[in-house]
Order: C-alpha cells, then sequence, then structure tokens
C-alpha cells in the first residue's frame, strides 16, 4: 500500500517562529512526530512518503504515488486539514485522518469527506483500521476504548525526514497529566494516570537519531514530563551515562508542572542529562483565578518563588498565561506582565481563554448557555469563543496592551539578560563541562566544523538589535557582561534573543486580528440588540 502521510500547513502562530527559523537556515521548529509514529505502527511491508507542509511542496508526483493517504494535525492546522481532505476526495485517493484534531472534532473531519476516522490513539485504532482496509471496507470509524500501554509502541520513522529542515527533534516519554485543570483538553484525550515507556526504549530512539546524525536540541514533547515523578527519575538515572559517554550530544527540553521546583534532586537529575530548558503552564498570578480553573498545583508555594528555583537550578524558563477566567478583575493583564518582569521569563505565551470541545470548562460553559457559536482555537489570534464574566472589550484591550509591551524589543531583551545572568549561577553548568571533557567522545565534539548559518544569523541579530533598534546600548552592554559573568551560556542567551525577530512581527498580527474580530463580535451583539428591540416593538404593536 502506497501511503501518503500528509502534515498541514501551520498558520502563523507564536510557536511558528518564521523570522527566527530564517534566520538559521531552517523551515520549522518540530518534525510531525505523530505521523511518523503512525508510520511506525502501520504495516512496514506498506510504502510510506511524508510531505511535511511545513518544509516542502506537496506536488502531483506525490499524489499520482499514492494509494492511501493520512492526515494528523492539530487543532491549529484546522484550515489545512480540510484543504487536504478536499484535495484526496477529488482524486478519488481513499484518505484517513486522525490525531487531536480529529479526535476533538470527529464530526467535522467526517463532514469534510474523511473516509475512515482513526481516532483515539494509534496504538489501538491503527490495527482495527489496517484490518479494515485489508479486508476491502470502504470507511470507517475506530475508537478506542481504553488508553493504550506505551510501552509497546515501537520508534519512529525518524528515517522518513528531511532531518536538516527541523530546529529541533521530538520523542515521547509519557501520555496524561495527573491534574485537573477546567480548561485542558491533554486529560481529556490521553488521560489522568500519565503512562510512561520505558527506559530502554527512550534509548532506543535516542541511539537511532544518533545513528542518523542528530546532533541539536530535542523536545521531549510530553505535556507534563514529571507526571509520574518515579519514574522519570528511573529514565533520567540510566540516561545519565547514555549521554555521558557521548559527550552530551543533544540538549533537551520540555513541559512540566510548576511543581518541579518542589523537587531538587529531580531538578539535578534533569540538569544532568542535559535538559536546558522547561515550558511551565502558570496561566495567572491571581490565585483565585487559578482555584476557579482548578489549577490546585499552582496555589501550593509562591509562583515566583518556584520559577526562581528552577532557573537558579540551571534551567531556562519558557511559561504559557492566560487572560480571561471566571470572575477575574481588571487589571489581569497588567499583572501578568508584572510577574513575567520579575521572573525574567524571556519567551511568555500568551493567549485569551478558550474553551475547547469535551474539556470541563466547555461542558460547564456549554450548561450556562454561554458558548459562542464559532470555533475553539489554541491561537493567539483568536478571541475568546465565550461569553465572559466581564466585558470582552476590557479583556481584549488589556490583551493586546500586554502582549506589545511583553514583546517590546527592550523589555524582551532586558529579561533575557537578566534570565541568563541567574541561569550562569547555576552549579550544574560547571559539573557538566568537567564530565563532557572527560567523556568518550568529547574530542570528536570539539571537532565540529564551522556553522555558516549560525554565523550569518548572529550577524543579522548583530545588526539589528545591536544597531539599528533602541536596543542598541544595552545589546552591547549585556553581551560583554555575558562574556565576563556566563560565557558558556553565549549561544544559548542569543538563540533566545533572535526570538525577537518573530515576535516583533507577531505582536502586530495579535494586534490587528483581534481587533477586527473583536470590531465585527461588537457589531454582531448591536445588530442582536437592534433585532430584539425591533421585535419587541413589533409584538407591543400587535
Amino acid at each position: 500500500m502506497r501511503t501518503l502521510l500528509l502534515y498541514p500547513r501551520f498558520p502563523q502562530s507564536f510557536w511558528s517562529f518564521e523570522k527566527t527559523l530564517e534566520l538559521v537556515g531552517r523551515k520549522a521548529m518540530l518534525p510531525p512526530l505523530g505521523l511518523i509514529t503512525v508510520a511506525a505502527l502501520l504495516p512496514q511491508d506498506w510504502e510510506f512518503r511524508l510531505v511535511d507542509r511545513n518544509v516542502t511542496t506537496l506536488s502531483e508526483d506525490d499524489w499520482n504515488w499514492a494509494e492511501l493517504v493520512i492526515i494528523s494535525g492539530m487543532i491549529v492546522h484546522r484550515e489545512d486539514f480540510a484543504y487536504l481532505i478536499k484535495e484526496s476526495n477529488q482524486r478519488g485517493i481513499p484518505v484517513g485522518v486522525g490525531g487531536p484534531y480529529a479526535t476533538s472534532f470527529a464530526q467535522e473531519v467526517e463532514a469534510a469527506g474523511a473516509d475512515y476516522l482513526i481516532l483515539d490513539e494509534g496504538e489501538i485504532t491503527i490495527p482495527m483500521f489496517v484490518e479494515a482496509v485489508e479486508n476491502g471496507e470502504k470507511s470507517g470509524k475506530f475508537r478506542a476504548l481504553e488508553k493504550p500501554d506505551v510501552t509497546e509502541t515501537p520508534i519512529p520513522r525518524f528515517d522518513l525526514l528531511d532531518m536538516e529542515a527541523y530546529s529541533e527533534m521530538a520523542i515521547q516519554f509519557s501520555r496524561g497529566c495527573p491534574f485537573q485543570c477546567e480548561f485542558c483538553d491533554i486529560i481529556v484525550l490521553y488521560g489522568r494516570k500519565p503512562r510512561t515507556k520505558t527506559p530502554q526504549q527512550i534509548i532506543a530512539e535516542l541511539e537511532r537519531l544518533y545513528e542518523l546524525g542528530w546532533r541539536r536540541s530535542i523536545f521531549m514533547v510530553d505535556d507534563n514530563f514529571i507526571g509520574n515523578k518515579r519514574n522519570v527519575k528511573i529514565l533520567l538515572r540510566e540516561l545519565t551515562p547514555w549521554v555521558e559517554e557521548r559527550g552530551y550530544p543533544f540538549t533537551f527540553s520540555t513541559e512540566a508542572s510548576v511543581d518541579l521546583a518542589n523537587d531538587q534532586e529531580l531538578m539535578d537529575l534533569m540538569t544532568d542529562c542535559n535538559f536546558g530548558a522547561v515550558f511551565l503552564g502558570i496561566e495567572t498570578p491571581d490565585e483565585s483565578s487559578l482555584e476557579v480553573t482548578k489549577k490546585y498545583q499552582n496555589t501550593r508555594d509562591p509562583l515566583s518563588e518556584s520559577v526562581n528555583k528552577i532557573i537558579r537550578s540551571g534551567i531556562r524558563v519558557m511559561a504559557g498565561f492566560i487572560i480571561g477566567f471566571d470572575g477575574e478583575k481588571s487589571g489581569a493583564g497588567k499583572r501578568i506582565v508584572e510577574f513575567v518582569d520579575k521572573t525574567s521569563i524571556p519567551t511568555a505565551i500568551f493567549s485569551m481563554l478558550q474553551a475547547l470541545p469535551d474539556t470541563a470548562l466547555w461542558h460547564r460553559l456549554e450548561k450556562e448557555g454561554r458558548l459562542r457559536k464559532g470555533e475553539a482555537n489554541i491561537n493567539q489570534t483568536s478571541l475568546m469563543n465565550f461569553v465572559p464574566t466581564r466585558p470582552i472589550e476590557e479583556i481584549t484591550q488589556e490583551y493586546i496592551n500586554s502582549f506589545w509591551e511583553l514583546y517590546d524589543p527592550q523589555n524582551f531583551l532586558d529579561r533575557t539578560y537578566r534570565h541568563y545572568r541567574i541561569l550562569g549561577t547555576a552549579p550544574c553548568h560547571k559539573k557538566r563541562q568537567e564530565k563532557a571533557k572527560q567523556a568518550k567522545y568529547g574530542k570528536k565534539r570539539a571537532g565540529k566544523p564551522i556553522d555558516w548559518r549560525m554565523i550569518r544569523a548572529l550577524g543579522i541579530i548583530c545588526w539589528r538589535q545591536g544597531i539599528l533598534r533602541k536596543t542598541r546600548f544595552s545589546f552591547w552592554w549585556y553581551l560583554l557582561q555575558m562574556f565576563i559573568h556566563n560565557r558558556r551560556g553565549i549561544p544559548s542567551y542569543l538563540g533566545v534573543c533572535a526570538q525577537a525577530e518573530h515576535f516583533l512581527e507577531y505582536r502586530e498580527l495579535v494586534k490587528n486580528k483581534i481587533e477586527q474580530q473583536l470590531a465585527q463580535y461588537l457589531a454582531e451583539e448591536a445588530a442582536k440588540e437592534d433585532s430584539s428591540e425591533a421585535e419587541l416593538v413589533d409584538s407591543l404593536a400587535s
């Protein structure tokens, strides 16, 4: 079976980093891990061709070659996902769909023309789909009644990727999260009992990437890497000698809950394995909003103290923030900006709250009659899809102003510098540097060729931020201080500085799109009021 695996195109978003990727000559941040895992789960005597629409063109030759199309993606891929289903239908090629978007919006993808709905987790539903295809069935919907044992998941087909196109590689250790945040669809999709792979599985995946020549950053895509702390520690203890022996060939990053700060042993194990960054779901510094949304794990300790503990342990912090919770008081956006500045978090993803399908928030708002007609989304350019408890105009203006302030080039540079000065004091860096020198493959790493793309990127950053913009004086002063106090951190520091090239353009997009949607929303509400008044007048007259 000649199977064409399609990954839809990302719209411009917070995480798309187009301008930053352009600087370093890459085309996308991360590969489609779901699709290459699907390829490993399908019969290996099938033929596969992977087309990631974010890095390459889908050609007529691809369509003509295919006997079957499989599409996977997230909610953010909705528009291109529908386009690909339509193109497959027009060519008469059977199309199967799966992944988070298809699972959350099964009726939508079915209406768009998908033949096979391979929903939930593929370890269970892909064998059902294969059996149906082999039996000659032309359509079908395949659902899992339980969560699969991920210790049976095969090594993803990394060989299908154009590795030079990606800034980072992706692997997965666990699925599921033990917490109960009302707005989160992770616990809906993957459950509240974290399931983990074995250390041997992860090491085998890393060994495969090593064999294929990968030597850059790897993002552990778990939605909460530390959901099962016991198993994470077992993994890290077994992983440490592997990375040491190979001279630390990869740097790792991941997502975790804020309670990471309460476990110094865990943070030390992470830095021993070369984990350099973590994304935290902070959401808001307002404790009342955290309680409303049932994010109790963020209320147990002072949030700013937790963030500082993680940074001082040598792990760079990225964080997510949300505005628009029920009962939220005016000025929430300003309080988020103040928190980000206080904790010196460079990369702060900021969104208006969205009610995603099947979440506890979705069901509560539906019961209260507060869901707006329209599409739930997770992009920062989407207006809220429900009626909030304070005026939407107020929330929207706070959101736009705060986003603008967070990604002012000087504010971003100031936070990044302060963050890296704190990172530079972490004891793990000196310890890891000594181990790298003693590593078996240390000398090989020292002889890496010059990366001219990075040299070019550095030149552009220095020109734009050190000469053209208002950051020109502080840029050079901060770079000098980094050379004196945290010389080893300079490459990573400049990498984060490069993100400003994306955010400067993206904040304009956020402002323009949100203002347009708000104007449309207010016009629709005004029209509804006029219509209601006219109906009332007609009723009274009759």
